[in-house]
């Protein structure tokens, strides 16, 4: 049975992919308000079944998203205010949920995880996953800090 990755973690791994300080702390559960403008990624074994999912609100998916292809703050700033994330921006922070693959494949004897599908802000997630994210359980929620670009939420959790 595959574990959640720790927060330090995540936060090591997101320092060495952006290039900068990240900051990760405890946050709130996700409420399903703030599914609404978020990017749900979903992560599958080798037969296809739903492992886990991976939920970064609008602010987040921006500013990684930003940070990994070295745009300038404003770039994450507008996207903020348009309420969606450019295509570059979009395609970037898929490639940062696909890395972070890397973390949920922890344990000897798990099934391998890979990313399957991004659904980017504003785009409709299957309602089992958006459900995944709001269930209790094996889940994480974390508040992180990008040093130079701001701050979003991060939810992740394993499908039981």
């Amino acid at each position: 049975m595959s574990t959640l990755p720790n927060p330090k973690d995540i936060k090591d791994l997101l320092d060495d992919l952006l290039g900068r300080p990240v900051t990760v702390g405890i946050a709130d559960p996700a409420v399903a308000a703030d599914l609404n403008r978020a990017l749900v990624a979903l992560y599958v074994d080798g037969s296809k079944q739903l492992t886990a999912v991976l939920g970064m609100d609008l602010p987040l998916a921006a500013c990684a998203g930003a940070a990994i292809g070295l745009i300038p703050k404003g770039g994450a700033e507008a996207a903020v205010e348009d309420g969606e994330l450019s295509p570059m921006i979009g395609e970037n922070v898929s490639e940062v949920c696909n890395i972070l693959a890397g973390l949920l494949n922890n344990q000897p004897g798990a099934p391998h995880m890979k990313l399957y599908q991004v659904h980017l802000p504003g785009e409709q997630a299957p309602p089992d996953a958006v459900s995944r994210l709001l269930a209790l359980g094996a889940r994480l929620d974390l508040a992180i800090e990008i040093g130079g670009y701001g701050s979003g939420r991060f939810w992740l959790s394993l499908a039981g």
